[in-house]
């Protein structure tokens, strides 16, 4: 109770009069909204048939079977490190990870912020009901009657266990929003197929079941959008949601939920994104998760002939330019801030599947530009939802046009890339330096406390790592190890955080990052910034980085000051667990990938005393999270020593490609 409390306290003094004032109005709804769960009443169309055959009209006509042969087979849904078999009853509210089960009671009053009932993120990720889709494509392949009965019946469950605004999956409007988003595309799918169109069974099925549950849901995501503090990803997933669906159902309420939705999307893509096209949440997966919203509303204005503004589309193509940037030779991100698996559309079986891939060739359309081909090829199946047939034969037409991917640095934003990039070679060293804000919002919910922690990948393999995510409302000390300062490549100074953590996806005292110098001279690229997340205890940290692309040596001068009082000085350096740490002497190590020809010497300062960690857990350390929920044992190489006066220490690292 006291921890709750606390927290409460914490999230009051994050938010403004405004936002109080608007917390106490949705407090009331809630109270309003728990009496009426049983009056709301499914207004029915004026006209179903041309609801029916409005998917005739669908810029696809034939499914493209040399790239959905897989779903053939489809039964299985894998989230996670966990897989459900789809032909088999499904528990709506229980987490398979516990056997924990979540009340079926009015949804606002449950609490996910602990392990009472288990984890909301496991129950969330099956009740987006993503499975639905490939699911609906074998239906369309096959014709099998099984298969849409199988497809129904999971509706008819999931309906009857969740009637509106009761249980934990009507706690979060990103949840309902995602459903709708998956609903239209099985609507597509489905009544694009005359048989199925014609199935009376189907008809009375979408009447009395399918649709009053997407006007349940779009009710639900207009009387409920997450604003101020809470404005973040969530904002865009709801408005994207509900635009989907007020332009596929025609609701009498459809064209007012239409126009707030395009209004929403056209406000939140600028606030949320600098002009550079980046992210302010500072979580990379995210990228590929927000930007799949703002595709996809796109692709369905343009089916249903909605223009979206030219600001607008200014603004994907330059997050479209940063995810090109972004990735390594191999198509890896650097892994900063928060991540949770989180995908829209799902529409492979292949667990690692390349969203941001899969986005570049959503560029190449959209802009005709041979660049981004270049990096992503092939045309999938999610794009070929998106665009359809015609959207196929333009990838087709446009020529690869190869770019030289150089070091580029936002400087703005404070995300710096140095690279050296040979694509015919496949040799690259890729430094991405972090001198970006906490994170957005009053809360900075997704973000981690990083500053000026680096990432290295060489020849399109993860070297040095940011320790992950692994998870958010459950197991709260790996969630506090895993957004921590002591689990990313910078210098931690008594074990503190360079901001204050006061829930698991919420701080305080955000630091100010300063970016002194990025210059590029030649091959030689050079970074100076500091940041001010250890003011209180009147001690300063400033980062010098200089590559060498020539001589393939990265030189980091870590300058830190302190004040007269004893402090331990940490710098640790994540390793990635598939690369091997070899022992030189008790400052050098050499890293080494199985599968990369180039190996890494890592020399620390001399005044350091060096340990190597490895799946620590009193206290916590040398773990990474390749995804979310999951966790593994690496190395960390930690570099400690002790001060005991006012002093100015200066920490070499030199980072050597052989």
């Amino acid at each position: 109770m006291k921890n709750k409390l606390i927290w409460y306290a914490n999230r009051l003094q994050s938010m403004s009069n405004r936002e109080v004032l608007y917390r106490i109005k949705k407090h009331i709804q809630g109270r309003v909204e728990k009496l009426a769960t049983k009056k709301n009443k499914f207004p029915f169309l004026e006209d179903y048939e041309k609801v029916f055959t409005a998917a005739t009209e669908l810029p696809y006509n034939t499914l493209p079977q040399e790239l959905i042969e897989e779903f053939r087979m489809y039964n299985q849904f894998h989230f996670f490190s966990y897989t459900i078999d789809i032909t088999q009853p499904i528990h709506w509210h229980k987490d398979i990870s516990t056997n924990k089960k979540f009340p079926l009671k009015f949804s606002k009053n449950i609490n996910i912020r602990s392990d009472e009932y288990g984890n909301a993120k496991i129950v969330w990720e099956i009740n987006r009901l993503q499975f639905l889709l490939p699911l609906a494509i074998k239906c369309r392949l096959t014709k099998n009657e099984d298969d849409l009965n199988l497809w129904m019946d999971i509706m008819k469950s999931w309906v009857t266990a969740n009637p509106y605004l009761k249980g934990v999956n009507w706690y979060s409007n990103i949840e309902v929003n995602i459903r709708l988003i998956i609903w239209h595309y099985c609507w597509q799918i489905l009544y694009g197929d005359e048989k199925i169109r014609k199935n009376k069974k189907f008809i009375e099925f979408t009447k009395t079941i399918w649709l009053p549950s997407i006007y349940e849901h779009c009710r639900y995501s207009y009387k409920n959008p997450s604003k101020y503090s809470s404005a973040n990803n969530h904002a865009i997933a709801e408005y994207a949601g509900l635009f989907v669906a007020s332009c596929c159902w025609h609701f009498t309420q459809s064209a007012t939920w239409k126009a707030y939705a395009q209004k929403g999307l056209e406000k939140q893509i600028i606030k949320q994104h600098s002009e550079n096209g980046i992210n302010k949440e500072e979580a990379a997966e995210y990228i590929q998760f927000i930007t799949d919203f703002l595709l996809i509303a796109l692709a369905v204005g343009q089916q249903y002939k909605i223009e979206f503004s030219t600001q607008y589309k200014k603004y994907l193509q330059s997050i479209f330019n940063y995810i090109l940037n972004l990735l390594d030779i191999k198509g890896n991100y650097p892994k900063y801030g928060d991540e949770d698996d989180g995908k829209v559309l799902l529409t492979s079986t292949d667990t690692t599947f390349n969203n941001f891939l899969s986005i570049l060739t959503s560029a190449a359309i959209i802009s005709n530009n041979g660049a981004f081909k270049w990096r992503a090829p092939i045309f999938d199946i999610k794009n070929w939802l998106l665009w359809g047939d015609e959207g196929q034969a333009l990838f087709s037409s446009i020529t690869e046009k190869p770019v030289h991917l150089n070091t580029i640095f936002y400087e703005k934003e404070g995300h710096l890339i140095s690279r050296k990039t040979d694509f015919i070679k496949q040799k690259e060293i890729y430094l991405h330096i972090n001198t970006a804000p906490l994170g957005f919002l009053s809360i900075a919910a997704h973000g981690h406390a990083d500053a000026l922690s680096i990432i290295l990948h060489i020849d399109g393999y993860p070297f040095i790592v940011d320790a992950g995510t692994y998870t958010y409302h459950t197991e709260p000390l790996w969630r506090k190890y895993f957004v921590s300062t002591a689990a990313h490549n910078t210098i931690n100074i008594d074990g503190k955080n360079q901001a204050v953590h006061v829930g698991p996806t919420m701080w305080k005292a955000h630091y100010e990052t300063s970016l002194y110098n990025a210059k590029q001279y030649g091959s030689y690229d050079t970074v100076y910034a500091t940041h001010n997340g250890y003011a209180s205890m009147q001690c300063n940290h400033a980062r010098n980085v200089n590559v060498d692309k020539e001589k393939e040596k990265i030189h980091i001068i870590d300058t830190i000051n302190v004040n007269k009082r004893s402090h331990a000085i940490n710098l640790p350096w994540y390793i990635h667990p598939t690369v091997n740490v070899h022992t030189i002497d008790e400052h050098t190590y050499i890293l080494k990938h199985p599968k990369a020809s180039t190996q890494l010497q890592i020399a620390m300062s001399s005044q350091l005393k060096i340990s190597v960690i490895n799946g620590q857990k009193e206290p916590i350390n040398g773990w990474y999270s390749k995804s979310f929920l999951q966790k593994e044992p690496t190395n960390v190489i930690v570099g400690k020593m002790y001060t005991t006066h006012s002093q100015e220490i200066k920490l070499e690292t030199i980072l050597q490609c052989i």
